[in-house]
């Protein structure tokens, strides 16, 4: 996997991609550092998020001064919300690797959930997500979290975390 490269993004997709926390496991330690890179060096005003202005300046420093405010737009609408270093690695790696189906992220979900109850507590599953295969670190899980539905009393919908992965959004109801 190492020598896979990236592709250009190219605008106009269909649906925004979502955030997720198991994109970190899709990629090797050296590849996740060249995306920081490539993430630092786009975020050009340091603020930990890439918007419009960043873009501007990014494709200004490439000597590109004409680029469309449409064109800018139509790119951050590929992210969910603000983009930050783990939307904008999911970016990537949805395009590169591909995303598992809705069924699929379902099924790894309902093993911790043996009862069936639709949710997961989320010092549970932070637990387990730390201690098995390939372990994630406390700050990848809590950036999971951010963009997670959970109840006050700490349960993590996995359903609806699903969905949201799957489709972008969250299910009206």
């Amino acid at each position: 996997m190492a020598s896979r490269k990236t592709k250009k993004k190219e605008g106009g997709a269909k649906r925004a991609q979502r955030a997720s926390s198991n994109v970190f496991s899709n990629f090797e330690q050296t590849q996740i550092q060249e995306f920081k890179e490539a993430f630092t060096l786009i975020d050009q005003n340091r603020d930990g998020f890439i918007d419009k202005e960043d873009l501007k300046d990014i494709y200004a420093s490439l000597g590109k001064t004409n680029v469309k405010d449409e064109e800018l737009e139509s790119m951050l609408k590929e992210a969910t919300g603000p983009i930050n270093f783990t939307m904008f690695l999911n970016l990537f790696g949805a395009k590169l690797l591909g995303m598992d189906g809705e069924e699929t992220i379902l099924s790894a979900f309902r093993m911790f959930d043996p009862d069936g109850k639709g949710h997961i507590h989320k010092d549970y599953l932070k637990r387990m997500m730390m201690m098995q295969a390939d372990k994630f670190t406390a700050e990848e899980i809590d950036q999971m979290f951010k963009c997670s539905p959970i109840d006050a009393a700490g349960n993590l919908d996995y359903k609806s975390f699903c969905y949201t992965i799957t489709h972008g959004e969250e299910k009206e109801e």
